[in-house]
């Protein structure tokens, strides 16, 4: 059974487990040295960086269950500018992610309609994100549910930069 919770500061640890892992299964191979990757998730994904924002309340956290199970995550940042995108009423899409061994389940379908629906209730209307312009898979999902490339932009990895395409979708 899948259900999802919205994420809360005694979640904090639950999510930085999962962030690393799941930032490490969708995005580790790309980055070829693997001191970057773990510079990057010791900083981004420690639980006091978690618990810091989870306590900011432009972020909301939700977290994916199967049958109990905590199995992925997302973020969203409420009313984030980015010079690509012309509504200052949306929200980044920060992060989704589904560890690996759950992505067969076809849930993350299901996930982001989700997510777009309780964007939709914040009486947002465009939702945004970046994609690195290498993760093909991400790309097609986020075509198929008609998310348009709109520009691009830089992502760091301890001071190395990954070019991500910005993808936006009027809610």
């Amino acid at each position: 059974m899948v259900k999802i919770k919205k994420g809360k500061e005694s979640d904090s640890e639950v999510l930085a487990l999962l962030g690393r892992i799941t930032y490490v299964e969708s995005h580790g191979h790309f980055i070829s040295d693997k001191n970057d990757l773990s510079h990057y998730i010791n900083d981004a994904f420690s639980v006091s960086k978690t618990k810091q924002d989870l306590n900011n309340p432009k972020n909301l956290f939700y977290i994916l269950y199967v049958d109990d199970l905590p199995i992925g995550y997302a973020k969203l940042i409420l009313n984030e500018k980015n010079e690509n995108v012309a509504s200052l009423n949306n929200c980044l899409l920060d992060k989704i992610y589904i560890l690996n061994e759950f992505i067969p389940l076809k849930i993350g379908q299901q996930f982001l309609n989700y997510l777009e629906d309780k964007s939709k209730e914040l009486q947002l209307d465009t939702m945004w994100l970046s994609v690195y312009v290498k993760n093909k898979r991400a790309i097609r999902f986020y075509e198929r549910n008609e998310f348009i490339n709109v520009g691009d932009i830089n992502f760091l990895v301890n001071g190395k930069n990954y070019e991500n395409i910005v993808f936006s979708k009027l809610l």
